[in-house]
């Protein structure tokens, strides 16, 4: 089973692109080392402030993955420099 989660993300205090860049970095990175998942920018690239990642986790357990995946949705809520618009879980 692949759980994935998109994200949208709005990058409060980015004036530029490299500014969003380096934020969106930062979260990919934990993320990906914490949660051992795929995860990219799959919108919005040319925006310096929206940002969309998709969050891809396998496994066989579909309880285990929707807590994995509500987690990485609690850290985008919390993180103090973006502000979590919306999200969305599919199931493959």
């Amino acid at each position: 089973m692949v759980g994935l989660i998109e994200l949208r993300l709005n990058v409060v205090q980015a004036m530029s692109l490299k500014d969003k860049r380096r934020v969106i970095k930062g979260f990919k990175d934990r993320v990906r080392h914490r949660h051992n998942v795929s995860i990219a920018e799959v919108g919005a690239q040319d925006s310096h402030r929206l940002a969309v990642l998709a969050v891809a986790m396998v496994g066989n357990d579909r309880q285990y993955l929707e807590g994995a995946l509500r987690q990485i949705e609690k850290a985008a809520a919390m993180h103090r420099d973006m502000i979590l618009i919306d999200s969305t879980i599919e199931w493959i």
